[in-house]
This record gives C-alpha cells, sequence and structure tokens, in this order.
C-alpha cells in the first residue's frame, strides 16, 4: 500500500514522501476509511463479520484513487482530421484560426441535445474510472453562449454518478471568444461577467471560474475583470496560463489569488516564485506537450525547487490532448517533467486534491477521509511509469464501493465484488 499523506498539499522535498506499507490494508465502513497499517494491525483495530466484504489485493500495488483535476470531458464530435493538419505545421491558433480547434467543437457541442452530450460524458467517465481515476474537474467551455454555458452546468449537476467518478464542475465560458462575438470581445467578456457567472453562482452549479489567458484568445485586463466577477459571487478561481507564450499568467494567477494556475508549459522565473509566494498549486498537463510535439514542457523542477505545490491532470479534450489515461501522465511526468515516481504519484493523488479543494476529503489513505482505492496489477508503485501504454488497473473501490475490476482479476477479488451495492 503506498499514499501521500496529510491534507497538502506537498511541496518541495514532501513531494517525494510516501508512506509504504508492506502487507498493507484498509478497512472501510461506509464511505469513509476507518484503518490503515499493516494487515495485523488494521484486524487488530476492527470487527469483521458475515457482512464484511474482504478485496485481496495480493501481488498488486494500492494507492489513493486518482484525481484528475483540469479536463474539458464535456463535448461532443471529433477533431482527428487536425492531427494531419498539424503534422503539416500549423500551430494550434492557426487551426483556430481556420474554423478548427475549440471553435470546431463548440459547434458540434452546441448542435448536441443535452442527453446525448450526458452519454458522451458518461462512457468518457466510465473509462477514466476503469484508469484508476475516482475524481474529475470538468470545464465548460464548449457552448460560449448563457444558454449552453449554463445548461451544460446543469448537465453536470444532475449526472447520475453513481458508480463513476465523482465530478467537480468549472465555469469556463471564457475558453474562446465565439465567432458571433469576434467583433466585440469586450463585449463577450461582459456577458460572461454580469450575467453567465451570477447565474451561475445562483444555480450553484459552478464551484470555480476557469479563463484562458493567452495572446490571441483573452488578455491579462479581461482575464482579471472575470476573476475579479468570480470573487465578487462567491466562486473561486482556476487559470490557463502560460501555455503557447510567456504570457503573465502564472503572475496573474498569483495576483488573483487563484486555487491553481495550469498549463504553465511557458512560465517565466518570475511567475514561478508569484505562484511559490502566493500558495498557487501548479496544474502541469505533459500529455498535452506531448500532443502538441513541440518538445515544450511545463520547468516542473524549477517549480519543485523554488516550493510550488505540482499536480497532474490529463487535459482530457478533444483536440490537444484526446485521453482520460491518469497512468499515462505518470509516464509523462517522470520523462519528460523530470518527477520522481513518487512525486509523480503525489502530484496525481493528493496535490490533485488540494487543487480541487478537497485535500481534507481524498487524495490519501488516512483515517476519516473518501475511501478511494485504486488497486493496480504492479509489483510497486515505480512499475506504474515504468510500463507504460497499457491499463494496469485491477479493481476501483469509489466511496467504499466496489466499483470496476479488471474481467482477469483473481477469484477472491471476483468474490468481493459480486454485489457491487455491498459496503466494504
Amino acid at each position: 500500500m503506498v499514499t501521500p499523506c496529510g491534507k497538502g498539499p506537498a511541496i518541495g522535498d514532501d513531494l517525494g514522501r510516501l508512506r509504504i506499507i508492506a502487507d498493507g490494508a484498509v478497512a472501510v465502513a461506509g464511505e469513509r476509511v476507518l484503518a490503515v497499517g499493516t494487515t495485523d494491525e488494521v484486524l487488530s483495530q476492527v470487527e469483521t463479520g458475515p457482512a464484511t466484504v474482504l478485496v485481496d489485493a495480493g501481488g498488486c500495488v494500492v494507492l489513493p484513487g486518482l484525481v484528475d483535476p483540469h479536463t474539458h470531458a464535456l463535448y461532443a464530435g471529433s477533431r482527428q482530421r487536425e492531427l494531419e493538419m498539424k503534422l503539416r505545421g500549423l500551430d494550434y491558433l492557426a487551426i483556430l484560426a481556420s474554423g478548427g480547434g475549440i471553435l470546431s467543437t463548440v459547434s458540434q457541442t452546441r448542435a448536441a441535445q443535452p442527453h446525448y452530450l450526458g452519454e458522451l460524458l458518461r462512457e468518457r467517465l466510465r473509462v477514466m474510472l476503469a484508469h484508476g481515476t475516482t475524481t474529475v474537474e470538468i470545464k465548460t467551455g464548449y457552448g460560449l453562449t448563457e444558454a449552453d454555458e449554463l445548461a451544460h452546468l446543469e448537465i453536470l449537476a444532475r449526472l447520475e454518478k453513481d458508480g463513476l467518478p465523482d465530478v467537480v464542475a468549472t465555469l469556463m465560458a471564457a475558453h474562446a471568444v465565439p465567432e458571433e462575438w469576434t467583433h466585440d470581445p469586450d463585449g463577450y467578456i461582459d456577458l460572461i461577467r454580469h450575467r453567465i457567472i451570477p447565474a451561475a453562482a445562483a444555480a450553484g452549479t459552478a464551484k470555480f471560474v476557469d479563463v484562458f489567458c493567452e495572446s490571441g484568445v483573452f488578455s491579462r485586463e479581461q482575464t482579471r475583470l472575470v476573476l475579479v466577477a468570480a470573487r465578487e459571487h462567491g466562486l473561486s478561481c482556476k487559470l490557463h496560463a502560460d501555455e503557447l507564450t510567456p504570457g503573465g499568467g502564472a503572475e496573474l494567477a498569483a495576483e488573483a489569488g487563484a486555487i491553481s494556475a495550469e498549463h504553465l508549459i511557458h512560465t517565466s522565473p518570475e511567475g514561478v516564485k508569484a505562484m511559490a509566494a502566493a500558495g498557487v498549486i501548479a496544474v502541469l498537463l505533459p500529455g498535452t506537450s506531448f500532443y502538441l510535439a513541440k518538445g515544450a514542457y511545463a520547468p516542473a523542477r524549477a517549480m519543485i525547487e523554488a516550493g510550488v505545490p505540482v499536480a497532474l491532470a490529463t487535459d482530457a479534450n478533444p483536440g490537444t490532448s484526446p485521453t482520460e489515461n491518469m497512468g499515462f501522465m505518470l509516464t509523462l511526468a517522470c520523462l519528460y517533467l523530470r518527477m520522481t515516481p513518487a512525486e509523480a504519484v503525489t502530484a496525481a493523488t493528493l496535490n490533485a486534491a488540494c487543487a480541487l479543494g478537497l485535500g481534507d476529503q481524498i487524495g490519501s489513505l488516512e483515517p476519516g477521509k473518501l475511501a478511494d482505492l485504486a488497486v493496480f496489477a504492479a509489483p510497486d508503485y515505480q512499475y506504474l511509469p515504468y510500463h507504460y501504454g497499457v491499463n494496469l488497473t485491477r479493481t476501483v473501490i469509489k466511496r467504499g464501493r466496489v466499483v470496476w475490476h479488471s474481467p482477469s482479476a483473481p477469484p477472491s477479488v471476483e468474490r468481493g465484488i459480486m454485489d457491487s451495492k455491498r459496503r466494504i
């Protein structure tokens, strides 16, 4: 059993400190962890009986459920044709200007019925769960009208989540300037500030507000206005920052008191220092860098050495990171962000939970926290980033229930999940 500890976020050397228990065990009552330790220790602390469900993870490694704190998983359509455009040398902004990119997905998503969008999302969430992810942040931003953005938040709020990862909703109406507002982008910012944010706050359907602060999208001044409006209506702030150019987004995130700044591929040393001083969590998305294939990755080592809390996420979206696999992010973090396997595990669990304001509830295996666990067919945690490109997830437990298992699970696990409604 392997887990970070505490409510986090872990910084500096603590990012790589894990509690590792050979012959470990976790006892769960209801939705919460009751006891953690060696098998003998845990059995001495709890009572078992005929109703107790036993899950044998012998020969496997058990981690807290993975947390994906940055996705754009609510969308319709696909953009596979853009792969060839990129191979021909077009960059992201050029594809966007040609009618591709975000605007292509916006068109397809606007045309989709809410029920269909919900079904697409549930299928993606099932894939995430099957890869060990138990909590997911999902941003809007493919509607870009007042009605669509609020409707998409409603889809997230009403989603039947039984047996699926928990969902944290982020309003990202400021994802791109919609075509109908290209003549007046400041007017669109006013719409977000004065109508969409207040309505979302009143409905209670969003926890965060995010803005794509980037040259050619939204300026620092426009971004600041949106973040101020979010705070005025009681919503926490996130920020897409320094993804394509060094635009000072990290500094703005620190200035605005954002809980996280995300992407950060081109963040300056000054931006790193500002985030460290303000306690802004850096949510790094190596899958996006990998898929953009420009060889540019966020300066994770500089961030860690400066004391910035670092988290990992997939950025699951149809254009620049079409994947739901958090396990692959561990590999990319080790190979290209130069993080150790232990650092990557903490960044994908405890620190990722903290980027969602949930470090006191999930992200580590400790008494009182939600019983979210992932069992991997691996001899130890270092094997996870080492053996890449396949799904090593054996069993997933969400809020004390076995909600997913591999068809090749051993008989002892099969017995434990014959009735998935029973509590562990």
